[in-house]
């Protein structure tokens, strides 16, 4: 279960003042200001595509288009250091076929995943033994102090482009594009790796946006996607037109690679290309090699492009085996070890796991149980590993505090990754949990925004199309999160043969149907006229000709369950369990009596459900959910159910035999507190 976070009631005033000025309708108007867009100017902004600041407004630009005309013009030989993800990927296809168009003599190198990002010393060297002149990285290089240095002592000149912070010191360099650089006076920072190439190969252009975006919209866009980000002001704008190039495009490696994940013109969405084309351009490096993917994008022959589209695709199985067998292997540690789960932070090391996955994998663990994760691959007697995070915990803090048993570590808020000794993989644990309880008593919970409560005049088909106007959706600007409050169960179907089913409830004296995918209709945390919670997102289908609210559950609550308890019950549960001690204040609420662990027990079916979804069902006033889970241990110990601790479903153990519950320890240890 996720924190739902309700936007406040949106200001009328604003509201109105907002669909007067621009035309929004009322439900668009209302989200826009929820989202802090509160004054027409600042809806317009957001909405209108606007355009790209000047790319001479950057600091160095003008200097760097001066060198590469003049190495051009001396036909000196230059060298585009990528890096390997699609971010990297991509600005190294767009700058690579610019100057190549333009006469340059030119070529790329992008370091294989192993080797780690950016510029090293000994490719450097490489590249001034293969007669480089001019080495231009893409998505790299603001961190490159010490190479940047050799670059000029060997006699190379060097241009970075690259979009992540700067710190202190700036690379020696011939010219710095950065737009975080702190003398830097271009107004939007915020570009991914290609959109700084794009504004590069537009300067080299004199400026000219509209050749340039016709040209490399496509794959512009995609990096602002697959680098998550946010979509506001020139990243709006990127996405949205390039979106448009990509239904056009001629790169035949896109359309090759379009082709084999069935994306036609009318399924292109930021969505898709994240979750469809993204993945498959990343999962070359991440199985192979990133060369792979760069030669696909720079393919001229249909079908080599086609071949190359499948050996991608084929990579993205394969990383997802690769995946899978991670997960198989965190399962077992689970399912040996259960007190794992209820430590703060979820930490989790093998052998050999594929280095090139682990940051995926950290991510599904942290969405799976709602807590910061890591995920650490043992390679001999080196080991590296990678983090996500949830809330405000901050995960460079994190390896901040653990810096003396790290060779190598960096990340932001959300997200890191790191490198160690593998005989300190025990202390680095220690000092993780050691952090986590000093800083975060209770920790963070994940959390989704809920944007407003429909009203009856927001469930209809033109209120509902009207959102369009807010694509494209992605990071900083959510598909809308709509609540459907105290909704009367009234029907449940079931679809596919009962791996789905529809929910149909009775709110605000409509009839709704809510479709909710990979429920069962026995699975549900719910029975026929309950009264449920709902958080929905709300789009338009066809059915026989006809336009149609489509209405997908994205979470819900029954009725009386209060959040903010239920977590409080939840997180003196795993303080329990890792022996920190319950507070004398709840030690009368959370001791299950015989009746309490019968409820539960009824509950259960022999097909395993998840933990949440049988608590949704026996939830009462006295059945919190330490009193719950404590059942369910008891219940596990006795032989009469059995708990998947990876999956979080329980199941009753079929033809178990008769227990005794006064001889469970675990209720005999909570009812002597």
């Amino acid at each position: 279960m996720k924190k739902w976070t309700l936007s406040p009631q949106a200001d009328l005033n604003a509201v109105n003042n907002i669909s007067q000025a621009i035309g929004t309708s009322r439900l668009v108007s209302e989200i826009l200001v929820s989202r802090g867009y509160s004054t027409p100017e600042k809806a317009s902004e957001f909405i209108s595509e606007g355009e790209l600041s000047s790319p001479f407004l950057i600091k160095d630009m003008d200097v760097a288009v001066g060198i590469i005309n003049n190495a051009i013009d001396e036909g000196q030989v230059i060298c585009i250091y990528g890096d390997y993800d699609c971010d990297g990927i991509t600005s190294t296809v767009m700058l690579y076929q610019y100057l190549t168009c333009v006469g340059a003599d030119v070529y790329y190198y992008i370091p294989e995943t192993d080797l780690g990002y950016g510029l090293h010393e000994s490719i450097v060297r490489e590249l001034k033994e293969d007669g480089v002149d001019l080495i231009i990285t893409v998505d790299n290089g603001i961190s490159a102090v010490e190479e940047a240095t050799l670059i000029k002592e060997l006699g190379m000149s060097l241009i970075i482009t690259d979009h992540h912070q700067p710190g202190d010191v700036l690379p020696e360099a011939d010219a710095i594009i950065n737009p975080h650089r702190k003398d830097c006076t271009s107004p939007f920072k915020n570009l991914c790796g290609a959109g700084v190439v794009l504004k590069l190969i537009a300067a080299m252009d004199d400026g000219d946006y509209e050749t340039t975006f016709e040209q490399f919209g496509d794959l512009a866009a995609i990096a602002t996607i697959a680098d998550v980000m946010k979509l506001e002001g020139e990243n709006r704008y990127i996405v949205r037109n390039g979106l448009n190039c990509l239904a056009k495009t001629e790169n035949y490696g896109i359309q090759a690679l379009m082709e084999a994940v069935s994306l036609d013109e009318n399924s292109l969405t930021a969505t898709n290309v994240a979750f469809r084309l993204a993945p498959k351009i990343n999962a070359a490096r991440r199985c192979a090699s990133p060369k792979i993917a760069v030669e696909l994008l720079l393919c001229e022959d249909p079908e080599e492009a086609a071949e190359l589209a499948q050996e991608l695709v084929s990579y993205n199985n394969m990383r997802k085996e690769l995946e899978e067998k991670i997960y198989n292997d965190i399962c077992g540690i689970i399912n040996a070890d259960p007190s794992i789960l209820n430590e703060r932070v979820l930490v989790f090391a093998g052998e050999d796991w594929h280095h090139g996955v682990i940051g995926i994998v950290s991510a599904g663990i942290t969405e799976r149980y709602g807590k910061p994760s890591i995920v650490i691959s043992i390679e001999g007697e080196n080991a590296r590993g990678s983090a996500r995070s949830v809330g405000d915990f901050a995960i460079f803090r994190l390896l901040d505090y653990c810096d003396e048993v790290l060779q190598k570590h960096g990340g932001h808020m959300g997200a890191g990754g790191f490198s160690l000794k593998t005989s300190d993989i025990d202390r680095f644990r220690q000092m993780i949990a050691e952090y986590a309880r000093i800083n975060h008593n209770s920790m963070p919970r994940a959390e989704i925004s809920v944007d407003k409560i429909l009203g009856v005049q927001d469930i209809t088909v033109d209120a509902i199309k009207s959102l369009s106007v807010l694509e494209p959706f992605g990071e900083g600007n959510p598909s809308p999160v709509f609540a459907i409050p105290n909704a009367e169960v009234v029907g449940i179907a079931s679809l596919s043969e009962g791996k789905h089913c529809k929910v149909t409830v009775s709110y605000l004296g409509m009839s709704l149907q809510i479709l909710m995918f990979r429920y069962s209709p026995d699975a549900l945390p719910f029975v026929l006229h309950d009264k449920v919670n709902f958080l929905v997102s709300a789009g338009l289908s066809e059915f026989r000709g006809t336009e149609q609210i489509s209405l997908i559950m994205l979470d819900c609550l029954k009725n009386g369950i209060v959040q903010q308890k239920y977590f409080n019950a939840k997180d003196a549960y795993e303080k329990y369990m890792l022996g920190e001690g319950v507070s004398d204040v709840i030690i009368p609420i959370i001791k299950p009596e015989r009746s309490d662990v019968a409820v539960v027990y009824k509950a259960l079916t022999e097909n395993p459900r998840h933990i949440e979804d049988i608590y949704g069902k026996v939830f009462s006033d006295k059945m919190n959910f330490f009193k719950f889970r404590i059942a369910i241990d008891a219940l596990c110990e006795l032989g009469l159910a059995k708990l998947n601790h990876f999956e979080s479903r329980v199941a009753l153990v079929p033809s178990a035999p008769k227990a005794d519950l006064g001889d469970s320890a675990i209720l005999q240890k909570i009812k002597a507190l």
